[in-house]
């Protein structure tokens, strides 16, 4: 189902942000990025929108509906993060440095499973939530540069 594009601008009521750790490669900002969000637009049915097309006829995937926020903060920020958006009951992803060196699904898995929760060597999360929530998880973080 296609709808014509409108020039009001749309306020939503949920925010999504994704926290980097300060001191990433550019390359492991990208990939911990990419992964990310990759479970934030897997975690609604409705968070993606329809498919593109161009002038041409040509078909493109769909993307997530909403503006995503990346951000950056120090490990203690992250992992406070974290806790918050537990806390509040928020869909949350995480990215953890051990994942750096396994290959496939299973491997981060079993990398996550195998460290207890408050000791998590985080690099990166990603949340979704109400607007407000979602500022009080990253509170500390900065927009990144």
């Amino acid at each position: 189902m296609e709808t014509e594009p409108s020039d009001t601008p749309v306020r939503f009521d949920t925010k999504v942000a994704v926290l980097l750790r300060d001191d990433l490669l550019a390359w492991q900002e990208l990939n911990v990025t990419a992964f990310l969000m990759s479970a934030i637009a897997t975690s609604e049915p409705d968070l993606v929108g329809e498919p593109y097309r161009d002038g041409d006829g040509n078909a493109y995937l769909p993307m997530l509906r909403q503006p995503v926020l990346v951000m950056t903060a120090d490990a203690a920020t992250l992992a406070a993060a974290r806790t918050r958006a537990l806390g509040r009951g928020m869909p949350l992803a995480i990215y953890t440095e051990d994942l750096f060196a396994t290959g496939h699904d299973a491997a981060n898995r079993a990398a996550v499973a195998g460290v207890p929760a408050e000791a998590l060597n985080l690099v990166g999360v990603a949340v979704r939530g109400p607007r407000n929530g979602v500022d009080r998880v990253v509170k500390g973080a900065s927009l990144h540069g």
